[in-house]
Order: structure tokens, then sequence, then C-alpha cells
């Protein structure tokens, strides 16, 4: 089974996908075969040079020759926020499968309106939360579910980056106040592995907070920034479980803080993504004077560490996550499985994005 891939948009996520599409194609037996066929980006320079680079047999400066083109089967949307929901709709419309980095849309409700186009279309769709993917998750929840921890008593999670620490960091589209700031940018990777742990978030009470309330635009003029760099939430789980989650991109010093921790009657873990080939377990059942958090090494044990390589410890890296995403829709774009996070579930985050913002500009715990 062949299908053409057209990529829409060229930056640091736009090389994540390529590069891992190259790696699932030679790591995993695909029911699948991508080619990538067609890049777009904003100029026919960036264009060309992307093409070329990253091994395109095609380039546009205008994404809407990727949607009229009857031969790229998935449209793979790396623009923008802003953008996704018109490109989405356009690919759905064309009878195209879409892959859509997160987060789905800047609004819940454009969110909500792709997921139904896609739902009504029976076109497949992914949404980019690949570190989702990483085996030492998939370990974890094992752990969680079965018992491992006893009675799961709180949860930690915290999605924390220094890139908008600096005032002179210029504004950007993650400003963009109809659906950017911290919280929807970063902390809806929090949202979503802390779901993926403990399933439902039932209630949020959040508080936000604009640190940097002025940035220069690509002019050396300085703008009002009306959006989070800091947001805490407190949570509460429909089984019962509250903890706290944490976004914030002004973390000086953190580059890559995507944190877990979760505190049980007969146990706890805690994993953090700056050491993302580890998972540290807890175990009360030890002797007093033996215990301490025992290091869980990734190794081909999780799968699908094994498909990388064949010894512990050597580790895989972040692209290596986005080839493991991608080898998954591979399976659900062949009819071999559900979507593992399409357009519905990436609605539900950003729906639950909404909630907290609302929670904190009145200042009270509200349902989600």
């Amino acid at each position: 089974m062949k299908i053409n891939v057209g990529l829409i948009g060229t930056g640091f996520m736009g090389k994540a996908h390529v590069f891992g599409f190259a790696t699932a194609r030679r790591v995993f037996d695909l029911p699948v075969d991508f080619h990538m066929e067609m890049v777009a980006d904003a100029s026919d320079a960036l264009a060309s040079a992307a093409g070329k680079s990253l091994g395109f047999a095609r380039h546009t400066a205008d994404w809407r020759d990727i949607i009229a083109d009857p031969d790229i089967g998935l449209v793979n949307i790396t623009a923008p926020n802003a953008l996704h929901q018109e490109i989405a709709l356009a690919a759905i419309a064309a009878g195209k499968h879409v892959y859509c980095e997160k987060p789905l849309a800047p609004t819940m409700q454009d969110a909500r309106e792709m997921t139904l186009a896609a739902e009504q279309a029976g076109v497949k769709t992914q949404v980019g939360f690949n570190y989702l993917t990483n085996p030492m998750f998939g370990l974890a929840r094992q752990m969680i579910e079965a018992g491992e921890l006893g009675e799961i008593y709180a949860y930690r999670g915290v999605h924390a980056e220094d890139y908008m620490a600096s005032p002179n960091s210029p504004i950007s589209f993650r400003h963009d106040k109809a659906g950017g700031g911290a919280l929807a940018d970063i902390g809806s990777h929090a949202l979503a592995t802390a779901e993926f742990l403990l399933g439902p978030i039932a209630q949020v009470n959040g508080q936000s907070k604009t640190l940097i309330p002025q940035r220069p635009d690509n002019n050396g003029r300085m703008q009002p920034v009306e959006i989070d760099d800091v947001t805490q939430v407190l949570v509460e789980f429909a089984n019962g479980v509250s903890g706290t989650i944490e976004a914030n991109w002004c973390a000086t010093g953190r580059t890559m803080q995507h944190d877990f921790e979760i505190y049980g009657s007969r146990g706890a873990l805690y994993f953090s993504q700056e050491r993302l080939n580890e998972l540290h377990f807890f175990d009360a059942g030890d002797r007093r004077d033996r215990r301490g958090f025992k290091r869980i090494e990734s190794g081909p044990e999780h799968t699908p560490y094994g498909n990388f390589c064949v010894a512990p410890g050597h580790q895989i890296g972040f692209n290596d996550l986005k080839a493991i995403e991608i080898a998954k829709f591979a399976d659900a774009l062949a009819g071999l499985c559900a979507e593992p996070f399409n357009f519905r579930a990436g609605y539900r985050v950003q729906h639950i994005v909404e909630t907290i913002q609302k929670s904190a500009a009145e200042k009270t715990w509200l349902d989600v």
C-alpha cells in the first residue's frame, strides 16, 4: 500500500516528521509505503531548499497545490497553529488523510469542526503527541493498571522549557491570543500524558500568569502580550485521584522538562523527559534499609525499543518517538487498528485547555 505524503511547513516539527518517516520505514515493517512527494513552505526559495534537503520529489510555495494534487493521499501539517484548521478542512474535503502536529487547532470550536468533518468524511487522522509513544510511558501505565503502585494517591505533572524566558525573545504565532500561550503550546503535552496514565480529568482549577507583558516584534517595536507564560492547575481525575499540572515556557535553565510523578499506597513512579530512557520505581514493600527509587532502564523488553537496538542502555531519542508514532498511524491507515491519537483525542486536549483557561479567568473549579 503506497501513500504519497504532502508536507506543509518545514520548521523544527516539519523536519522532525520527515526524520520520523525516514526512520519508521527502516525500523518497522510498515504496512504502508510512504513516499515524500511534495513539500510546501512560505516561499519558493524555502520550499525548494527544503525539498532538496529533506528528499521530496516536488515543492511548492502554495499549500493548496498539495490539497489539489490527486496523487497525494496524506497531508502532513506542521505549519503554524493558526493555519491548522483551514488546511485540515481543505484536505478532508478532498478526501485525504491528515497527520497534524499538536495543538490540533487554536480553539476548541475549531478542533471540534475539524473532528466532525474528518469523522463524517471517513478519513484517518493523527495528532502529533509523540511523547506518549515512549516505551517507558507504556510501562508506567502497565504498572499502574497491574496494581504495582497500589491505590493511587496523587499525581504531579509538568512541562517546562526556557525558550521564552528572555524578555528579548520576539513575539511569534505562539503568542496569538486566539490559541497561544504556554498552556496550549506545551501544557497540552502534560495534559495528554496525565490522561494517558490515569484516565480522564474531571475537574480543573487553574491559575495563569503573564510574566513578560510585552515583547519586540520583528521590527523591534514592543507589542503587548496577553497570553500565559506559566499556568498551574489543580486537577481531579474521574477516578478520584487529585494532582497538579504545570506549563511554563519561562523556566530558566530547562530545555525539556516533561516530567510526571505518581504516588500510591504500594509504590511510586517518577519520569523525566530529560532522561527519557529511564523510569524510576519506588517499592514500598522493600526492606526499610533497602528503600529508594530503582532506575528501570529502557531496553528490548520494552516494545518497541528492540526495533531500534538489541541492547539496553543505548537509548532512543525524540525523533525515534516520532517514528513510533508514524508506525502506529501506518497500522491505522492500513486498517489494522484504530487511530492511536486521532482528531477527537486532540479535540479532547483542546477542550481541557480552554476549560483551564476559563477556570483561571473565573478563579473557580470547573467540570471538564
